[in-house]
């Protein structure tokens, strides 16, 4: 496989060194003790992931058939160039690992499909690796998928938003080990959104792919930290636990400014989109463009329905690499550029209470059914739709963070 290319609009800061040292956590059936990997505070050495930790899980791999859950993310850094890597299926290869097959989450392997689209089963053109997809006919692997594996392992970016769908993935792969008796590797990531928690909390009526645990929109976990809590919260069907490995970082705490060198899907092309897609991503579940079909997605909103002679800014979206149906597609939008935006560290209603305040036709505003899968809840429309405040609906969300904050403790390994 061709090391994946570098999408535009993608910032790159850190440098990754190879490292092949430390430790690995490891839960079972019992409590996970919160013990963080060290006082990463106190120094400014960059960040080692835990792909680059090789020592920590090669020989756990050594002799097992293996299963590996990837996309275009999953990449061990060069200790020569920041640019410099290698996708962790072509490493573990050239280490004579028994790589069985590929299994892929929303976007495909490469991460080129767009949102909500079906990925199908495929081959690796350069291994002949047969790729499974998660996001088509299965969102699960069957026990038949899993008959020739001994061991898998997850390696995927997350950005710490509960509707992004990589966590929903880790944790059916998770719960389909554990009733199959396969150990599961977990190799954990930065979370660019892992400063904070906000956000309501899903409703378990509302429980989907979108989410499927009563946790708020940002989460603030690594997904090591979070598989952990999965595991020993009794989060997977009939609480059955899974033999979960989590290899962590070096060098990370959750207010360490972190830059992904690779778009994590089709739609999030640098850190200013992440650290928005919290706040825009309510957006999916309305009629208003969020910027997909342009350049800046997750960086913009607009539609033509909003009132034009409340904005200066406009822009018309067209089908581009990630979007091929963008909302509004042709339509002139009148709305808000949020491309120089700050790193922030909440969850921002003032813009779609903006857009939904300046939209005259209210009734095309939200989609329903969707909106309530993004937010987890049907009350925050109700609440948009009431004329509440972004502090008045923020107060009714408190005593659930709080909630959520007590448990999340037990589970971090970081400062």
């Amino acid at each position: 496989m061709a090391v994946f290319s570098i999408f535009k609009n993608t910032v790159l800061l850190l440098f990754f060194t190879l490292s092949s040292c430390g430790n690995h956590t490891k839960t079972h059936n019992k409590a996970l003790n919160s013990v963080a990997v060290q006082d990463s505070l106190a120094t400014d050495l960059p960040i080692i992931i835990a792909a680059n930790r090789t020592a920590s899980y090669l020989p756990l791999l050594e002799g097992k058939r293996v299963g590996i859950v990837a996309n275009q993310t999953s990449v061990i850094f060069k200790d020569t160039q920041p640019l410099s890597y290698t996708h962790i299926v072509d490493s573990l290869l050239s280490q004579n690992i028994d790589i069985k097959q590929v299994f892929a989450p929303e976007h495909g392997f490469r991460g080129e499909a767009d949102a909500g689209e079906k990925v199908s089963d495929g081959k690796d053109d350069k291994t002949g690796l047969p790729i499974i997809s998660l996001y088509g006919k299965n969102r699960k692997p069957s026990k038949e998928l899993l008959q020739h594996i001994d061991i898998v392992l997850f390696d995927i970016q997350d950005v710490g938003v509960r509707f992004y769908t990589y966590i929903a993935t880790m944790q059916l792969v998770m719960e389909a080990c554990a009733e199959n008796n396969i150990p599961m590797i977990v190799l954990d990531r930065p979370n660019p959104n892992g400063h904070y928690v906000d956000g309501p909390t899903m409703e378990t009526a509302h429980r989907g792919f979108l989410g499927l645990n009563n946790i708020p929109l940002v989460y603030g976990m690594t997904i090591g930290e979070y598989a952990n809590m999965i595991n020993n919260e009794g989060w997977l069907k009939n609480k059955i636990v899974a033999d979960l490995t989590v290899i962590p970082m070096e060098n990370y705490h959750h207010h360490k400014d972190y830059i992904l060198p690779i778009r994590p899907s089709p739609n999030l092309p640098n850190n200013t989109s992440i650290y928005l897609y919290p706040s825009l991503g309510l957006f999916e579940g309305t009629n208003v463009n969020a910027g997909r079909g342009t350049e800046f997605q997750f960086q913009r909103y607009g539609a033509s329905f909003m009132d034009s002679t409340k904005y200066n800014f406009r822009y018309t979206p067209s089908p581009n690499f990630g979007s091929k149906d963008p909302k509004e597609n042709g339509k002139i939008c009148y709305g808000k550029d949020l491309a120089d935006t700050p790193k922030i560290n909440t969850v921002n209603l003032d813009y779609i209470l903006d857009a939904y305040k300046n939209t005259k036709d209210k009734s095309l505003f939200f989609n329903t059914s969707g909106f309530t899968k993004h937010a987890g809840t049907a009350n925050l429309q109700k609440q948009i739709e009431g004329g509440l405040s972004q502090e008045e609906i923020k107060k009714t969300w408190q005593k659930d963070i709080e909630q959520f904050q007590k448990i999340r403790t037990k589970y971090l390994l970081y400062n």
